[in-house]
């Protein structure tokens, strides 16, 4: 059974003007269970939005999204952030770390919803992208690709079966990319994690097997071409 299946799905934006603007409009799509894919994706293929409806950020209007077999269009609101917080782990292009808390604090949050923080696994974590000299250092008094190392430790804090990441090199230097990219894939595989990940940079997607354009799956990227 695929651990993610997606059909039908659709997803619209109201422009300025108030017409309907398609953004999503994916017929289907599979993801097996510890597997790595890479989408291609440049400016206006509906990425961010795709992967945001995948973790139940977004609502789609019609569509099914099922994630080990619960579909995520189904699920309320409190239901779909318990089955995202059992599920899913996200790296985002920015980070999206909590300036006012530590390394440890921002990767134990990640852990909110789940079975229970637990601080010896955020260090685990922490340790296993280098940083477990930097536990009680706050966001800010990291590089950027520091940031990013705790971004992913913070992603892997619930032992996901999913990871979504988007762009998450997009931030950094060519060096520290490719040790993020590198790290990324590691730490997915150790954990048996699946990963989905969007990126329009030829490099990254140079280092997957599957590398699929997001483009020819999303029909609506057509029409905002």
């Amino acid at each position: 059974m695929p651990l993610l299946e997606i059909q039908g799905l659709k997803k619209t934006y109201r422009t300025p003007e108030g017409e309907a603007q398609p953004v999503l409009d994916v017929p289907e799509f599979t993801l097996e269970p510890r597997t790595q894919c890479a989408l291609r994706g440049a400016s206006g293929t509906g990425k961010t939005t795709f992967l945001n409806c995948i973790a139940g950020i977004l609502s789609a209007e019609n569509g099914m999204i099922r994630i080990d077999g619960r579909d995520v269009t189904a699920l309320d609101e409190s239901a779909r952030d318990t089955l995202r917080a059992q599920k899913l782990g996200y790296i985002f292009q920015t980070f999206n770390l909590l300036q006012g808390y530590t390394c440890e604090e921002n990767v134990i949050l990640g852990m909110s919803f789940g079975p229970g923080a637990d601080a010896e696994h955020a260090r685990e974590l922490l340790e296993r992208v280098g940083l477990g000299d930097r536990l009680r250092y706050r966001p800010g008094q990291l590089s950027v690709g520091q940031q990013q190392r705790v971004a992913v430790a913070r992603a892997l804090a619930n032992r996901p079966a999913l990871v979504l990441a988007d762009e998450p090199t997009g931030n950094l230097d060519p060096r520290n990319a490719r040790e993020a990219l590198d790290l990324i894939r590691e730490i997915c595989d150790e954990n048996e994690a699946a990963l989905l990940l969007v990126s329009h940079d030829q490099a990254v997607l140079d280092q997957f097997d599957t590398v699929l354009d997001l483009a020819e799956i999303n029909q609506a990227a057509e029409v905002q071409a």
